[in-house]
């Protein structure tokens, strides 16, 4: 049987379908999460838009810890994940301005070069785990301490 030029049509269709359905039922487990509250509150996320079907563009926000230059502040924080998303990683950018050795300073882009979670990334991995570990990043020796933006600042 053959299906003629629109054939091919119908065989895209197809592979969009397969990949929408199982990344889309990993994104909607995350929102759920997302949306219930994680751990002890000082992180959250859930989608830019509600109406957008592939789920791409999320908000993030993590409450900084205490003890660190960060104390007191609230970062925003965009996700994008693209079609790949849960094989490779989201692309995260802080929308406040931050000074963090894995971030970069122009733009607010975590490089995952600099950023061992999204560096070594695994399926298993959720937007939280990537907001924790940000947190947790924000403690740690070479980021406690650096001079940071003035608070309410964008990128």
């Amino acid at each position: 049987m053959t299906l003629g030029a629109g054939g091919s049509s119908v065989v895209g269709f197809i592979n969009l379908f397969a990949w929408l359905v199982p990344r889309n039922f990993r994104l909607l487990e995350e929102l759920e999460r997302g949306e219930k509250g994680i751990g002890d509150g000082t992180v959250s996320y859930g989608m830019d838009d509600g109406d957008d079907i592939y789920m791409r563009s999320w908000t993030g926000t993590i409450i900084a810890p205490h003890n660190t230059v960060h104390e007191g502040r609230i970062y925003q924080l965009k996700l994008f994940c693209d079609k790949d998303y849960p094989e490779k990683p989201p692309t995260v950018r802080f929308h406040s301005r931050i000074n963090m050795t894995c971030v970069n300073h122009e733009t607010g882009v975590v490089e995952p070069k600099k950023f061992g979670l999204l560096a070594n990334w695994q399926r298993e991995y959720t937007m939280e785990t990537i907001l924790t570990h940000l947190k947790k990043e924000m403690s740690t020796s070479h980021n406690r301490k650096l001079v940071q933006p003035p608070e309410g600042t964008c990128f």
